[in-house]
């Protein structure tokens, strides 16, 4: 079973937008009982997402309202939480750094 480091993260997310609560859920639901082993296998179940470099891969939230950037070591199943935030937020960082 995957691992997510950490849902604290998306906890604290959703009690700041109450309204992503649900989504983030779903995702974190998804995440972790997805046996997913490579960057394909993450859009068969997101087609939205965007492969980035270095293990990341972007997720759309809410329509595309928010943004949740998630870096991934697919051997181990570790699941790092590096960004979540409004898509103007996105727009202000380099998601491939951060």
């Amino acid at each position: 079973m995957p691992r997510i480091f950490v849902k604290r993260t998306l906890r604290d997310y959703w009690e700041k937008y109450p309204d992503t609560e649900q989504y983030l859920k779903t995702w974190y639901d998804t995440a972790i009982n997805t046996n997913w082993k490579t960057p394909s296998d993450v859009k068969q179940n997101y087609a939205n997402a965007s492969i980035l470099k270095d293990s990341r891969i972007v997720f759309n939230i809410k329509g595309n309202s928010h943004r949740l950037i998630a870096k991934f070591n697919f051997e181990k199943e570790w699941i790092f939480i590096r960004f979540i935030g409004t898509h103007s937020e996105y727009d202000k960082i380099d998601a491939n750094t951060i």
